[in-house]
């Protein structure tokens, strides 16, 4: 019998300012996008406090500020850091786990039903906060949408203690009744819309529909998703993430460009960070596709919008060859006196080095040079962007506007905390 914990970070990105700033601790915050757009993430004293995600700081800074609520930019670096401490914490519990997202991690506990499976939550949602001091819910299933399920309500009653074991349950149908269908995994609005038509408005309304019917209106996903909340697993543990398909590096500025020269900078940096990223996968790629667009909400200027794929031949993760292509598919796409809001590179037909396609003219693929094996290892050293292709000069007009970071605790030497 299969058994599935999900392991879901509460508040991930307010968790991990907290870390090392205990001032956060029971204040409202939130953290805004890039370039401090809009909300992106919460704690639970701003959702209390009727804050929404998504909302525009623009026009929520007033009230924001009279609220008391702690304003802070995306801090990428920390986030990702920290995710990766509680990610290893968490493949110490047990063979097999699969990493979901960057707050979200899958443990197999198929073989562990001799345990108490609470107390054994209890253990890991303890050592997880110990640890690295991220607090996490948990939740138990048969399948991992029952495991989803069980999270969730594991997130949003008291009760529970922030762990919720479903695996032979008598509480399974209540909590499958407390479940809209709208929140099932894999259900989307469009999906859930059809359904409540059908007077399916829950997660026990779903279990218990039409196999046929459901198969004939959503497939064989829809179907899968039935037999998953009846208890039969379809969803396999993923111990290894499939290869990208695509690797994008974009940004918006944060005030629009209009000289070539700065936007080339940026096109530049993005080209070099996207190639570094596909090396670090072991890929190479076949095509790079580079664009550039306006604000569309910005009316009152000319609107462009433009891209252009270019072939990569042979393919390479080569960072002089990728950079060159980049700064040929700007040139083309380039119009003078055109206010851009926003660029970005997307490396495509992704692939690893031994699937290249052999060609007589260029029997090795450009992979993993050595030139490129020292860029990387003294980006990583020194950070990304220390060291660029044909950047003498670096202007900084396009750089995002982070108004309200907080320092990279654990990633930069000079942003360590101090104490006192």
């Amino acid at each position: 019998m299969t058994i599935f914990a999900l392991v879901d970070c509460n508040n991930f990105y307010a968790s991990c300012e907290r870390i090392f700033q205990p001032r956060l601790i029971n204040k409202p915050i939130v953290v805004l996008s890039n370039n401090d757009g809009c909300v992106i993430a919460r704690s639970n004293e701003a959702k209390i406090l009727g804050i929404p995600m998504g909302a525009p700081y623009f026009k929520f800074r007033n009230d924001f500020k009279k609220k008391g609520v702690i304003v802070l930019s995306s801090n990428y670096a920390l986030y990702g850091d920290i995710s990766n401490r509680v990610m290893t914490v968490l493949s110490s519990f047990t063979p097999r786990s699969e990493i979901y997202s960057i707050d979200e991690c899958f443990l197999d506990l198929s073989g562990f039903d001799h345990l108490n499976l609470t107390e054994y939550c209890k253990h890991i949602r303890q050592c997880v906060l110990q640890w690295t001091g991220i607090p996490v819910s948990i939740g138990v299933g048969q399948t991992k949408t029952l495991s989803k399920i069980a999270n969730r309500l594991a997130k949003t009653s008291k009760k529970t203690e922030g762990i919720l074991d479903l695996n032979n349950s008598p509480w399974i149908d209540i909590a499958l009744q407390k479940t809209e269908v709208n929140n099932v995994w894999g259900i989307g609005r469009r999906w859930s819309r059809v359904l409540e038509r059908q007077d399916i408005l829950t997660a026990y309304d779903l279990r218990a529909a039409p196999e046929r019917w459901i198969r004939q209106k959503f497939g064989i996903v829809g179907l899968r998703t039935v037999k998953e909340l009846q208890g039969l697993s379809c969803v396999k543990l993923e111990d290894e993430s499939p290869d990208k398909q695509t690797i994008c590096v974009s940004r918006s500025f944060g005030k629009p460009l209009t000289d070539y020269t700065a936007l080339k900078s940026a096109i530049a940096t993005f080209s070099d960070r996207a190639s570094s990223k596909v090396r670090k996968h072991g890929l190479i790629a076949g095509e790079i596709n580079v664009f550039v667009q306006t604000s569309p909400f910005n009316t009152d200027i000319e609107q462009y919008s433009k891209s252009i794929t270019l072939s990569l031949h042979p393919q390479t993760n080569s960072t002089q060859e990728i950079h060159r292509a980049a700064m040929r598919g700007l040139n083309q796409i380039f119009k003078p006196n055109i206010h851009y809001k926003k660029a970005g590179v997307i490396l495509i037909n992704l692939s690893r080095p031994e699937k290249a396609v052999k060609d007589l003219f260029y029997p090795y693929v450009q992979s993993n040079d050595q030139l490129s094996k020292a860029y990387d290892i003294i980006n990583q050293r020194f950070g990304s962007g220390f060291l660029q292709l044909g950047q003498v000069k670096k202007p900084k007009t396009w750089y995002m506007n982070q108004n309200y970071k907080t320092p990279s605790f654990t990633t930069r030497w000079d942003e360590l905390p101090r104490a006192k």
